[in-house]
């Protein structure tokens, strides 16, 4: 059964709302959320934008995307391509290029950037899929792809494709995959905001190597005392790990060279 635009905007509408109650403990009201909600204001000011893009009425809709630039102090290209359920939180900040394509349920925080590199033209920008979560402060840049279900964490800087249901740190940017599973679909379109409690993947290196220094000591005690050394921990040797945390890092120092 067909659907008429009237139909079709109060239901986006309803969605947006739905969504913004969701994932911001601070929503009240639907007229609070209507009324003082900047991140609202962006995404339905740049669906005007949008369509008169893509009918080529290309001044008037950027036009409009730098009015809404100046009421909300979100910056988002009348070509970019966003999906339903997407949430911006806060958003001062916030800019979105021309060539990025974000998925349904996507939810990023104040200063990110989902920007380009290059003079180029064509596609330059990200592409942002499902259940994607962007911490503030975070850059993604270039025509790379954020898999389903990640989380990028506040302050990253991403410069190469993310895997699907991992999470980022650093600068630049490592993933971590999250115990190797596919995204849930069940979680997917309720993504996980919690984006401050992420791995560390030099901290949990360094922990193993204190842990490792200080086996040898105990050791080493032992000996020169005569006795026989103290067992071992049963924990499994994370020796490995380091080694490949090193490489990571060498790499990633590398191509941001």
């Amino acid at each position: 059964m067909a659907t008429g635009p009237v139909s079709r905007f109060t239901s986006a509408l309803r969605r947006d709302l739905d969504v913004a109650r969701e994932r911001d403990p601070a929503a009240r009201s639907d007229a609070e959320m209507v009324l003082t909600y900047p991140g609202l204001h962006a995404i339905w000011l740049h669906r005007a934008a949008h369509g008169m893009e893509q009918r080529k009425w290309h001044l008037p809709a950027r036009m409009v995307s730098q009015f809404s630039r100046f009421l909300t102090g979100i910056e988002i290209h009348p070509g970019a391509t966003i999906g339903p359920g997407f949430f911006i939180d806060h958003g001062m900040g916030v800019v979105i290029g021309e060539t990025t394509e974000i998925g349904e349920d996507v939810t990023i925080y104040q200063g990110v950037t989902l920007g380009g590199t290059g003079k180029h033209g064509g596609k330059r920008h990200p592409t942002v899929r499902d259940g994607v979560t962007v911490g503030a402060g975070a850059s993604v840049l270039g025509p790379l792809e954020v898999g389903e279900g990640a989380k990028i964490g506040a302050g990253s800087i991403v410069v190469k494709d993310v895997p699907a249901n991992s999470t980022v740190v650093g600068n630049p940017g490592k993933p971590v995959i999250v115990d190797g599973q596919r995204v849930d679909p069940q979680t997917l379109h309720h993504p996980d905001l919690d984006h401050t409690r992420l791995p560390d993947p030099v901290a949990e290196a360094l922990d193993c190597l204190i842990g490792r220094v200080e086996e040898l000591e105990a050791e080493l005690a032992a000996l020169r005392a005569g006795v026989p050394p103290p067992p071992k921990s049963d924990e499994a040797d994370c020796s490995d790990g380091v080694r490949d945390r090193i490489r990571e890092a060498r790499a990633a120092a590398s191509d941001a060279a």
